[in-house]
């Protein structure tokens, strides 16, 4: 067979650039597609389904969330304050006034929260009430009646010039940061009930006020010792009760001993007085913390010679959640969700209910 080496001829010559030139061509052809996609020669050896993969579609974009604050601020209510004039808040605004009034401001952020919903939610259970109708106004500003509200100027004066920014920055975050935030139970706003400190445990809404509510039942209250005046004492003398119990007409007959003026005393199942039996009547727990000013109904009580010592412990009617015992579960890392649905058994957290 005859073999013919083109190389050095003038034939290899005149082909060789012209074959270069196609096989370059090709190359660049053939790599066209990868490089307007944007891709380098090298990423084709990447694992893939495809050779070449098209960009995605892109997906549309989600609604924004709402903004800090857009809930409340786009709701007000008319505000009866302690002077009898009534006033027009955005409920945000409110709600500012209220935390500050109920809570220390130096209080964990969570718990803050917290105290946020509750009187978000205490609003909204209040206003279906229309409690205050009749006198033009949808609120009220005394605690014991509604919730304590307190305005921004005052509440600057009490924490002082060192301490007021910050808490008026802490509060603004607590109300904006549960914006619309609300706990409900078959759908409705709760009454969302709150107080002070507990003695170990929160109380039920039955034994405290006769009326049983699901989500008002007892449970467990982490704070204690460390809370202010956790452990208080009040002492009467045996015609001081007798007076007290005269003015309010409640018939006890204290002729005898004082020693056994005070009988029969039970407990709930939270250790606060069920009821207690003073010179042949019967009063509840919660009838001889308002009788005596009790701190609580959380209490002992003993005679010597004469006198009456009230051992109290906690603060507060003992229904919804302990302020203290919401702090605690904060500073234990507790988040605000947490502890409203640890207070309040089976209620959900909705988003203006």
């Amino acid at each position: 067979m005859v073999v013919f080496d083109l190389r050095n001829t003038d034939a290899w010559r005149a082909l060789r650039a012209p074959l270069l030139t196609g096989l370059a061509l090709g190359a660049a052809l053939l790599l066209l597609p990868l490089t307007a996609l944007g891709e380098s020669p090298g990423a084709a050896a990447r694992p893939s389904p495809d050779l070449l993969t098209l960009p995605a579609v892109p997906t549309p974009a989600a609604e924004p969330a709402p903004s800090p604050g857009q809930w409340d601020g786009g709701r007000s209510l008319r505000l009866l304050g302690r002077d009898g004039q009534v006033s027009e808040l955005t409920m945000a605004d409110y709600l500012w006034g209220v935390v500050a009034a109920e809570m220390p401001a130096s209080f964990e952020p969570e718990a803050l929260r917290a105290q946020a919903v509750c009187a978000r939610t205490y609003s909204l259970w209040k206003l279906g009430s229309q409690s205050h109708k009749d006198g033009g106004a949808d609120i009220c500003a005394d605690s014991s009646c509604c919730q304590a509200y307190i305005s921004p100027e005052d509440a600057a004066q009490r924490w002082g010039a060192g301490t007021a920014e910050a808490h008026t920055a802490k509060i603004a975050a607590a109300v904006a940061d549960t914006d619309g935030q609300v706990l409900t139970y078959e759908g409705a706003p709760i009454q969302a009930v709150f107080f002070s400190s507990a003695a170990g445990a929160t109380e039920d809404a039955a034994a405290v006020w006769g009326k049983a509510l699901p989500y008002l039942v007892s449970v467990e209250s982490p704070e204690g010792e460390e809370v202010p005046n956790y452990r208080s004492t009040v002492t009467l003398t045996a015609d001081q009760v007798k007076k007290t119990v005269s003015e309010a007409g409640l018939g006890a007959d204290l002729s005898g001993e004082p020693s056994a003026w005070f009988q029969n005393l039970t407990r709930t199942a939270s250790g606060r007085v069920a009821s207690v039996e003073l010179g042949g009547i019967s009063l509840s727990g919660g009838a001889c913390r308002s009788l005596f000013a009790l701190r609580s109904a959380c209490f002992d009580v003993s005679e010597q010679d004469g006198a009456f010592t009230f051992s109290v412990t906690g603060y507060g009617h003992g229904v919804g959640m302990s302020q203290y015992g919401a702090n605690a579960m904060a500073q234990e890392g507790a988040g605000w969700r947490d502890i409203l649905t640890h207070y309040y058994t089976g209620a959900e957290i909705q988003m203006g209910a």
